[in-house]
């Protein structure tokens, strides 16, 4: 028997007997745990720069490899949508802040704009002082209102100089740039910030962005392109974090960690040792990639043999897999103060042999297929199921096989389903319900979670999706030039969870229900005739404009 089957093997054995085998059919009452999280615990809500801020090219910020992307006019963006304007949160800072006031949220994490801050990303070039400005009079006023900033140095917008002049995080000057950014953040916000994230779910970057193609920068350079970034932006989450530790930490005395999204892979069949093997190498080559370098010094022994052997039958000398060196794997490991972890959904996992012939990419490395369950609550998007109990073995599985670390949850949320404009957003209070219950029964269980970050603070640009996706807890009016946001259902409800610290007992916990559904009626009036408004407005503008014309 392989070793990593013996390790894969153990794992589902730990999770069954610890967790339960049952995986579908009993309600979810009969095991909802009522009770409270630990004093101190942290709750928020995040969100990142592109996604909200607009003013894509105001007060001497820079581009960003996200607006070359949208702006390209290739279809690449679902409505050719932009995120020039997006929430216009660049310039609704303090009416964002009175949001957090009502959610009563302990943090609130959101990114910094690397091109917002140094125009070209090269800081011997140009510092923008508007930049910097604008995000220290943010921290302040953040401050002022008792929150907590949770700061994201790099949430996917490269600025669009590095990548034209040095081909992005393909090119190792990537780490000097990124390290030279880290230290400007340190030197001008550390002072206040004392939770940083080098990088948000670098994953998702390194995969959409060089191998499939479906994000900024658009690059397909298949089963290379995504392993050279990653490689790059471990190495930058490395330097950074030693920066700070040598150089901010003794006088700043903060934390600085690196985000990384994964969902939860169960084998199809728990019997079989294949599926087994399928689920854990799942597992390894969505956390392990980014985890296992940071916390044992060097990529997962999985990924490193199932690349080094496909590399070799499709004729190449070396692994497509880079390799760290030995004073590279002593300088990475031990790189992190907390693991952030972001998580959505779940997947059944079952083995599939790729032909090697069929050329290199990350799916083919794989061997796996992954599958959803017909009788999970399908929330409209086409990717994200409710599955709860996946939330508690991820977190079991991130405590145990990195040595207990503490965990802030930095991502973890639900979208609206497609199309709908109401505020009663139900399946969103079930899934928060259900998602931080589990949370609660791991903490119980011995993980060391710190924290909790409920994504996100408002409907935003979704990436490729543009404005179809909304994951917010208030809902935001795209089409009205000044961007009103009104709060959904689950606001009322995420707001009951922190006050009370967790779920107390079921007469109050549905109470919380009931009293969320009846405050969202009043709102969906609102937008109703926000809406009404903006519609009539539309005409009167092409009236006026027409007479003009004519």
């Amino acid at each position: 028997m392989k070793p990593v089957r013996v390790v894969a093997l153990w794992w589902v054995l730990l999770l069954v007997s610890r967790l339960g085998a049952t995986r579908k059919g009993s309600p979810e009452e009969a095991s909802f745990y009522y009770g409270t999280f630990p004093l101190g615990f942290s709750w928020g809500v995040g969100s990142s720069a592109f996604q909200t801020e607009g003013a894509w090219d105001q007060d001497g910020k820079g581009p960003s490899i996200w607006d070359a992307f949208t702006h390209s006019g290739k279809g690449r963006v679902l409505g050719d949508e932009t995120a020039d304007v997006a929430c216009d949160g660049y310039y609704k800072v303090q009416e964002d802040i009175v949001l957090l006031r009502e959610l009563h949220v302990s943090h609130y994490r959101f990114s910094l704009s690397w091109p917002r801050l140094l125009p070209t990303g090269v800081r011997a070039d140009k510092v923008n002082k508007r930049g910097i400005k604008f995000y220290s009079d943010f921290i302040d006023a953040l401050l002022k209102s008792n929150i907590t900033p949770v700061v994201t140095l790099h949430h996917w917008d490269l600025p669009q100089l590095l990548q034209v002049k040095y081909g992005g995080w393909q090119n190792v000057s990537m780490v000097s740039y990124f390290g030279d950014y880290a230290d400007l953040c340190f030197e001008a916000f550390g002072d206040r910030v004392k939770h940083w994230i080098t990088f948000s779910d670098p994953r998702t970057m390194a995969e959409k962005g060089y191998e499939t193609g479906r994000h900024a920068p658009g690059l397909q350079l298949h089963g290379t392109g995504l392993y050279k970034a990653a490689h790059h932006i471990i190495k930058a989450h490395a330097q950074a974090w030693h920066s700070y530790n040598s150089t901010w930490r003794s006088k700043q005395r903060g934390l600085v960690g690196i985000s990384l999204n994964c969902d939860w892979g169960e084998p199809m069949d728990i019997s079989s040792p294949k599926d087994i093997e399928a689920a854990e190498r799942y597992l390894q080559f969505c956390l392990g990639w980014f985890a296992n370098p940071i916390y044992a010094g060097d990529y997962p022994q999985v990924m490193k043999d199932r690349i080094r052997k496909k590399s070799a039958e499709q004729g190449l000398d070396m692994s497509r897999l880079p390799v760290f060196s030995l004073q590279e794997k002593g300088y990475i490991k031990g790189t992190s103060d907390f693991l952030g972890l972001g998580h959505f959904t779940t997947r059944y996992i079952t083995e599939r042999n790729y032909p090697s012939r069929q050329g290199p990419s990350y799916q083919n490395d794989r061997d796996l297929v992954e599958l959803v369950d017909p009788n999970w609550p399908d929330l409209g998007s086409k990717w994200l199921y409710s599955v709860p109990w996946g939330f508690r073995r991820l977190l079991h599985f991130a405590q145990t096989q990195y040595g207990n670390p503490p965990i802030y949850v930095t991502e973890n949320g639900a979208s609206q389903i497609l199309h709908c404009m109401q505020l009663c957003d139900e399946w969103r209070i079930q899934y928060l319900k259900g998602y931080i219950n589990e949370m609660l029964k791991a903490i119980k269980d011995g993980a060391n979670i710190k924290g909790y970050t409920s994504w996100s603070l408002l409907d935003k640009f979704e990436w490729e999706k543009g404005y179809s996706d909304r994951y917010g807890f208030y809902y935001v009016v795209f089409n009205n030039r000044n961007k009103p946001r009104y709060p959904k259902a689950s606001v009322q409800y995420y707001k009951k969870i922190i006050t009370a610290n967790g779920f107390p007992n079921s007469r109050e916990v549905e109470s919380w229900y009931r009293k969320a559904l009846e405050t969202c009626s009043i709102n969906n009036q609102m937008l109703a005739a926000d809406y009404y408004l903006t519609t009539q407005e539309l005409p009167k503008k092409l009236s006026v404009w027409n007479s003009h014309t004519s």
